[in-house]
């Protein structure tokens, strides 16, 4: 998406690993947000067991490689691959477009460059399992002020969801978050709750309202899901 802003390189990464599941296999990413463009960083693409990635080496890959789990890393060094007449500030054009094109037409990740062993990453954590329940962290703020955490909504059992009083809750920032609906519809306006969002992901929300600004936290923040009466 051209609505990722300029050089967040983790709303990059982040779009890239909620729309990646939908696509074919055999399908070619090409994600480019690269403000170290002109720079010694590499250029790589990966190979999954159904998809190819082209980026610059800069953590863009971070959240699909780590979902993908399986994967093969080269560094694009074949200027046969590449555009004739290079710009040491388009390489998008003139190195990475025309490497994700060649890969459309069946050429190996091996003749565009040597395997490398690692690729830069963003700071990513897993969610830690607790006494309590579990730990994790907000990922993603959309434009609508919802914080996306990467706690799973499958750690709440459907018998859970059902249930009244809620056997869980959600704590950011010493508040705890009590209230949990299925959908925004069902939240009162204005009111800060919770919810199982598009991407199976536990999200802090407020009804017509923006829950980042209300709660005051940013990308990175800790996130605590409480099971029981924790």
């Amino acid at each position: 998406s051209h609505g990722i802003e300029s050089f967040q390189i983790h709303k990059g990464a982040f779009q890239l690993w909620a729309a990646y599941r939908f696509f074919p296999r055999g399908t070619v990413f090409l994600s480019v947000v690269d403000p170290g463009v002109g720079s010694s960083r590499r250029i790589i693409l990966a190979r999954t067991r159904k998809y190819f990635f082209v980026s610059p080496d800069n953590g863009l890959l971070t959240y699909v490689l780590a979902d993908e789990g399986y994967y093969e890393l080269y560094e694009a060094r074949n200027s046969k691959y590449f555009l004739t007449a290079l710009s040491s500030t388009f390489e998008a054009r003139d190195k990475m477009a025309p490497v994700a094109a060649w890969l459309t037409l069946g050429v190996a990740p091996e003749e565009i460059g040597p395997r490398i062993k690692d690729f830069q990453r963003l700071p990513f954590q897993l969610p830690v399992k607790t006494e309590r329940g579990y730990v994790g962290q907000v990922v993603y703020i959309d434009k609508f002020g919802n914080g996306i955490t990467n706690l799973q909504g499958k750690l709440l059992s459907e018998k859970a969801r059902r249930k009244s009083p809620l056997s869980f809750s959600l704590e950011i920032k010493n508040r705890k978050i009590t209230q949990f609906y299925s959908s925004y519809a069902e939240a009162p306006s204005k009111d800060v709750f919770f919810l199982i969002g598009s991407l199976g992901m536990i999200e802090i929300a407020v009804k017509e309202g923006s829950a980042a600004a209300k709660l005051d936290f940013q990308v990175g923040e800790s996130v605590t899901l409480i099971l029981g009466n924790g």
